[in-house]
This record gives structure tokens, C-alpha cells and sequence, in this order.
């Protein structure tokens, strides 16, 4: 069974942007039909230019079509990318969020699986708290939350981040590292399997009791 997936995401110096490729590839992976969108940026070019690699990203980008309302109205599984401001997501997703009251308004968003990972400069720089505040939206659509958890080993070496992938960029800006993307290549497998299943298909793999079995012998009740 094909489900679709939106991958919608905000990125300024391109973490987030291998973030979403990575769980674009993921879901792809798992059998899904996948949209890799990116929101409008709203900065002006003046703001961009002042740092080189936000320019050197949104120059390299303009391919990727942006997102839109009809993206989520297609779509049967959601996956949401943002870098954590002051432990909230960026004003550009939130724009783009804001646009979605209609499609809410008719039921378009309620029962749809969906997922969110985001990007810090440390690691405690509010990872965590954006992807909660994340969903607070998702509660509002009715839309079933597909975090992570600790389902998989991948989600112990990228950091241990239950609420879903996350990055520390630091100050070179190198992006993500092998581990944050086997995360999120596993965030976007995961979220396509279980709408499969919620779409009535199989979904569950060998992997899945590989995974079950290998979270069983690293999982301990030690603080």
C-alpha cells in the first residue's frame, strides 16, 4: 500500500534541509510517496546577507518548490522540520501554519500521523521545547502524534531525543552528523509505516522486532 507523505520544513543555513532530505528518504524508503517542501522565507535580503551561510543556502534552494496548504490536503502523513527559536519553531513555519485554519475549519488535518525534528546551536539550546510547542498545533488538527520514542538504537546514538530528531549545528554550521541523519532516515521510515498500518496495510517488518528486541537489551530503568 502507497501512502503520502508531506515533509515540510524551515531552513536557514541548512541543517534542517538534510534533516528533511533525510526523513524524506526514509519515508521514501518505507514504501511512501514523498513531497519535500520548503516554507517562504520571510527575512528580508538585507538579514540573509549578513550571514554567509544563510545566502549560501537560500541560493542553493530555490529549486525546492514551497510548500502550500493543498501539500497537507494531499497528504496522509505529516512531517514537520524547524531550527529551535529561543526554544520555539521559526516564525517562517509558524507562518505557514497560521495559513492552515481552513483546511483545519473541514477536518483536513484530523487523524493524520504526524512527526517533528529540529535543529540547535547547543544541545541544550531548546530542542526539546520546540517540538513540543510543535504539538500544541498538532493536538488543535486532531492529528496522531508519531514521535520517535525510544523505538529504535539509532535514536540513543543520534542523542536520546524521544519527542524526535534533533541537531546540534554549533558554531561551525556543519550540519547534521551521521548519526542525527540515521535518526531521522528512521523518523521518516517509521512515520510511513505506521500510516500504512492505520491505512490498513502491513507496515511491520522484520526490522520492527529487530528494533523491539535491540531497544529491550538497551533500555534501563537507571536514572
Amino acid at each position: 500500500m502507497t501512502v503520502k507523505v508531506a515533509v515540510i520544513y524551515y531552513s536557514a543555513t541548512g541543517t534542517v534541509h538534510t534533516l528533511a532530505q533525510a526523513v524524506a528518504e526514509g519515508a521514501a524508503a518505507a514504501g511512501a510517496e514523498v513531497r519535500l517542501r520548503r516554507v517562504a522565507e520571510l527575512a528580508p535580503d538585507t538579514t540573509i546577507d549578513e550571514n554567509p551561510l544563510w545566502r549560501q543556502h537560500a541560493d542553493a534552494t530555490t529549486s525546492i518548490a514551497q510548500a502550500s496548504v493543498e501539500d497537507l490536503a494531499w497528504a496522509d502523513a505529516f512531517a514537520f522540520g524547524t531550527p529551535s527559536r529561543f526554544g520555539t519553531p521559526a516564525a517562517q513555519l509558524k507562518q505557514f501554519i497560521d495559513q492552515t485554519g481552513g483546511l483545519w475549519r473541514e477536518g483536513g488535518l484530523a487523524d493524520k500521523p504526524v512527526t517533528a525534528f529540529t535543529s540547535a546551536f547547543n544541545r541544550h539550546g531548546g530542542s526539546e521545547a520546540t517540538i513540543l510547542s510543535l504539538a500544541n498545533v498538532f493536538y488543535h488538527w486532531g492529528a496522531l502524534l508519531v514521535p520517535p520514542g525510544y523505538t529504535d538504537p539509532v535514536v540513543y546514538t543520534a542523542g536520546g531525543n524521544p519527542y524526535g530528531t534533533s541537531s546540534v549545528t554549533g558554531p561551525t554550521g556543519d550540519g547534521p552528523d551521521g548519526p542525527a541523519l540515521e535518526a531521522a532516515r528512521y523518523q521518516g521510515r517509521r512515520l510511513a509505516q505506521i500510516t500504512i498500518r492505520l491505512s490498513g496495510g502491513v507496515g511491520a517488518t522484520a526490522g520492527d522486532q529487530n528494533a523491539r528486541a535491540a531497544r529491550t537489551a538497551t533500555t534501563s530503568p537507571a536514572a
